[in-house]
């Protein structure tokens, strides 16, 4: 549905500790791609949650690439989570989290509850090299393409004090994706809005975290 999810997916899941037969969600799974490709390549329990994406049209998916019986398709909303505390060993989202998980209690009431004592939580988010926190941080050419949904794309430094500080987790890895300029113009992102993008704003952020 954006950057291609599993060139991201490969990138965050080489820096986690992903073990056969473990429970994992993913949040904001989309059309179930990332759901697919853990279950297959590291023999997985996976929870394929999305609230845009049919689970029936997901589940079409899963069952013709022969991994019903280990992704689940689920929709719900990232506030509404039909799971249980602890149940998870891992969390991942990717080029998703950004649209839920930027609020200040988002983390803390929601989101590492579901992950089990010294499981990981990791994600991929579209981000900038430097903070933008309103209309004259922009570069020239952007100010026109800019919209109130970009304000969610923020610098790895944010996003690691924006976990380490509630004291849930500690923070394994905050960084940004090497490339990340060629995987956005190799998506079918906004191409006039990267191209006006001659300070190399965008980039792709990287954080994984463990539960304390």
């Amino acid at each position: 549905m954006g950057p291609n999810p599993l060139w991201l997916l490969e990138d965050l899941t080489n820096d986690m500790n992903l073990e056969k037969g473990m429970k994992i969600l993913d949040m904001g799974c989309g059309k179930a791609i990332t759901s697919i490709f853990l279950a297959k390549e590291y023999d997985v329990q996976v929870w394929a949650n999305d609230l845009w994406i049919d689970p029936t049209e997901n589940l079409e998916r899963i069952k013709q690439s022969g991994v019903e019986d280990r992704v689940f398709p689920i929709k719900a909303e990232a506030h509404s989570l039909p799971y249980a505390n602890g149940f998870f060993d891992a969390i991942i989202s990717i080029d998703a989290y950004h649209y839920f998980g930027t609020e200040e209690l988002y983390f803390s009431w929601y989101l590492q509850k579901l992950v089990n004592s010294g499981g990981q939580l990791g994600i991929v988010v579209p981000g900038v090299t430097k903070e933008i926190n309103n209309e004259a941080d922009l570069p020239g050419k952007l100010k026109n393409l800019w919209t109130d949904d970009l304000y969610t794309f923020r610098t790895y430094q944010w996003w690691k004090n924006h976990w380490d500080k509630t004291k849930h987790a500690t923070i394994d890895s905050a960084n940004t994706i090497e490339n990340s300029k060629e995987l956005w113009l190799n998506s079918n992102c906004d191409h006039e809005l990267l191209a006006a993008d001659e300070e190399d704003l965008f980039t792709f952020v990287k954080l994984i975290a463990t539960k304390k």
